[in-house]
């Protein structure tokens, strides 16, 4: 995590830009991640798919095929195919798609172009690739959009209920999982396991601001 930090992959406003940012959620945060620029970093991009590698060695070893998820989530999953020997697939990005109801909207005039790049065989068990999980609905859209694929490729005995991200904010994602019917799977829960590493080299009123956020969010929320 201290990584992360100190290679500018986590944003706060008291550090990068004081106005903050608007999540892919819709929610008003103090610190952004992103984990897209990984793969600049090739040293911390094998660390990570190491250590990822073997936490679906652990946690998910009935998986055969990853999924990366459009983008950021797709180095990750080459990387962890790499080091695993798992193959691995990713989803085609699509223009303005970020809700389930705009995924229906999309497929409806999509044409003929592949939702999902890459092989899968009726008998898989795929998994997810992504690098962050805030509030769940990216991903969700993310196994439909595969859902929706595997139906054009008349796949029907495949499955596709796990998820597993780098980090995870730990602002609901984990509960919307459960209740979706989806396993997700993290590395770093940043509330519990990752602010914490980062309290020795933060400035004071950088951690506070993040801490006192997190333990209220919607209390930092502009009035509409």
């Amino acid at each position: 995590m201290q990584e992360i930090y100190t290679q500018r992959m986590l944003l706060s406003a008291k550090r990068d830009r004081p106005e903050g940012w608007t999540l892919h959620s819709g929610i008003w945060s103090p610190f952004y991640i992103q984990l897209r620029i990984l793969s600049s970093f090739p040293a911390t991009l094998k660390k990570a798919s190491i250590a990822l590698e073997k936490l679906i060695h652990e946690e998910l070893p009935h998986v055969n095929r990853l999924v990366g998820v459009a983008f950021a989530g797709v180095p990750l999953a080459t990387a962890i195919s790499l080091q695993s020997d798992i193959p691995t697939c990713h989803t085609r990005k699509l223009s303005g798609v970020r809700t389930a109801e705009e995924l229906q909207s999309a497929l409806a005039s999509y044409g003929q172009h592949s939702l999902l790049e890459g092989v899968v065989n009726d008998g898989d068990v795929l998994c997810l690739v992504d690098d962050l999980v805030t509030g769940m609905t990216s991903k969700i859209v993310a196994r439909n959009q595969v859902k929706a694929e595997l139906d054009r490729r008349e796949l029907h005995d495949v499955k596709c209920d796990d998820i597993i991200v780098l980090v995870d904010r730990q602002q609901g994602a984990s509960e919307r999982a459960k209740e979706s019917g989806l396993n997700l799977v993290s590395l770093i829960k940043f509330v519990d396991e990752g602010l914490p590493l980062l309290k020795d080299i933060m400035n004071q009123e950088e951690y506070n601001l993040i801490t006192s956020y997190l333990a209220e969010p919607h209390s930092f929320q502009p009035s509409k």
